[in-house]
This record gives C-alpha cells, sequence and structure tokens, in this order.
C-alpha cells in the first residue's frame, strides 16, 4: 500500500530516462515507503512516461515531471530541485529508476536527514554477486579522486546516487556550474558540496545490477562516461587545490 502520510520537507525525486518496466516496481516500492514521491522524465520514449502518468492519475502522492528532451540526469535532477523548492521542500532523496536501490530504506535515511538537516546522507554501496567486475573496480579510481579533493571528508562511494540532499545549497551550486548535468552529476555534487561546507554522512545500502532478461537497463557507456568521469576529476582536483587552507581549517574545526 501507498505510503499516505505526506512530509513537507523531504521528498523521494527519481530522474528516469528510458529505464523500462522496472520503473513501475521502483516507484510503487517507493511510494509505499514514502509520500511525496516525484519522477522526473528526462525525455524517456520507451513508453514509460504513459505508464507512469496513468500511475500518477490514481495517486497523490505521485507527481511526474517530463522533459521534452533528453540532456542529462543532472539536469533532470535540477528541474526537480527547482520544483520541490518552489513548492517549501528542503530535501530530496535521489534515487535511480531502475531498481537497483533499497527502496525500503528510504525512512531510515530519511530519518538521518531529519537529525542533521545540515548534512548530505550517502548512501555506500554494499555489492552482491550481480555486480559487473569492471564497474565495481573501476569506481575505486573515481573514489580515490573524490578524497584528494575534499582532503579525506568522507564522500565514500561517488557514484551512488542513493542520497539525500539538502535543496538549498545543491541547487545553488548547480546554477553556478555548467558542469554537473550528465553522468557526472554524483560525484560532482559530493564534492562541491563538501566545498561548500555540506558534511557526509554515510549509511549502507545494498544495490543490485539486473541483467537483460530480468528487465535491466544500463545507459552507461565505458568510454564517454569514463572520458567524462576523467575530466571531471583533473577539473575537480585542480580546484581541490585552491581550496586546500579552507579545508584544512574546516576540517580542524569540525574534527573531520
Amino acid at each position: 500500500m501507498p505510503m499516505t502520510g505526506a512530509s513537507s520537507t523531504h521528498l523521494v525525486l527519481i530522474p528516469s530516462y528510458n529505464p523500462g518496466p522496472k520503473v513501475d516496481d521502483t516507484v510503487r516500492s517507493a511510494r509505499a515507503q514514502w509520500n511525496p514521491v516525484w519522477v522526473v522524465v528526462d525525455g524517456s520514449t520507451d513508453g514509460s512516461t504513459e505508464r507512469l502518468q496513468a500511475l500518477a492519475a490514481q495517486d497523490p502522492g505521485l507527481r511526474v515531471i517530463v522533459l521534452p528532451r533528453n540532456r542529462g540526469k543532472g539536469v533532470a535532477v535540477l528541474a526537480g530541485l527547482e520544483a520541490a523548492t518552489a513548492q517549501g521542500f528542503t530535501h530530496v532523496l535521489t534515487m535511480d529508476a531502475d531498481g537497483q536501490h533499497p527502496a525500503h530504506l528510504i525512512p531510515e535515511f530519511m530519518a538521518a536527514s531529519a537529525a542533521a538537516l545540515d548534512a548530505m546522507i550517502l548512501g555506500q554501496p554494499v555489492f552482491d554477486a550481480s555486480a559487473p567486475w569492471p564497474r565495481v573496480q573501476g569506481r575505486r579510481l573515481s573514489n580515490g579522486c573524490a578524497d584528494l579533493e575534499t582532503l579525506w571528508a568522507g564522500i565514500g562511494d561517488t557514484l551512488f546516487g542513493f542520497r539525500v540532499y539538502p535543496i538549498a545549497p545543491l541547487a545553488a551550486i548547480m546554477r553556478r556550474h555548467a558542469s554537473m548535468r550528465g553522468f557526472d552529476f554524483d560525484p560532482e555534487a559530493a564534492v562541491r558540496l563538501c566545498w561548500a561546507g555540506v558534511r557526509p554522512i554515510r549509511r549502507d545500502a545494498p544495490v543490485r545490477y539486473f541483467r537483460a532478461h530480468e528487465g535491466g537497463v544500463s545507459h552507461f557507456q565505458y568510454l564517454r562516461d569514463n572520458v567524462l568521469l576523467v575530466g571531471m576529476h583533473l577539473r575537480l582536483l585542480a580546484g581541490g587545490a585552491l581550496r586546500l587552507p579552507s579545508m584544512i581549517a574546516r576540517r580542524v574545526q569540525r574534527g573531520w
């Protein structure tokens, strides 16, 4: 049964691009745990838009925002942030549309956010046998770069998108920077929020990769997206070097 009691501060935000049939289960699972749930459709052409709109027509706790063309995960998230700000929400929990993220942990992550409103709650993935070995190993490089860029502030996994963000600082950062619009959204958001003084809090979360015969859909392209990540980290490493004195001072002050 969908959760009925609505939060006026925290919402679940699901960016979605051609997610396949798994998005239906994802949305239902999220709604069973939280109200409200918003889906931002990023120019999908797989028929999922119409199915989601039909679900929303029967469920006042579900809202579907449709963007006319595909422009990237970060663009979809920012559209959701702007709409959430207009309605007075202060925090969003982002999760993927493809069923990989643990919807049953939504209340736990939201409670952690409510207890530390100035922090971001970052999922730390716990992989099972379904996780592709190259992707599990490859993300270690991104994680190591983020440690250098933030002086080991404690981001943990940079690419796991099951997170609770405070809306105001994230939206402000995204308005100032033209990056963070595609696959680079998750790592750059965490690093730049750390630079802005938003404290990271990590919580374990299982992740499951679905195979194609299970309805799994992946838009990750190894060459394109790894080149994007390398360029992003080179840019962030330079930015981290410039911020080194302030990061040291903040670490001393907060005991990070």
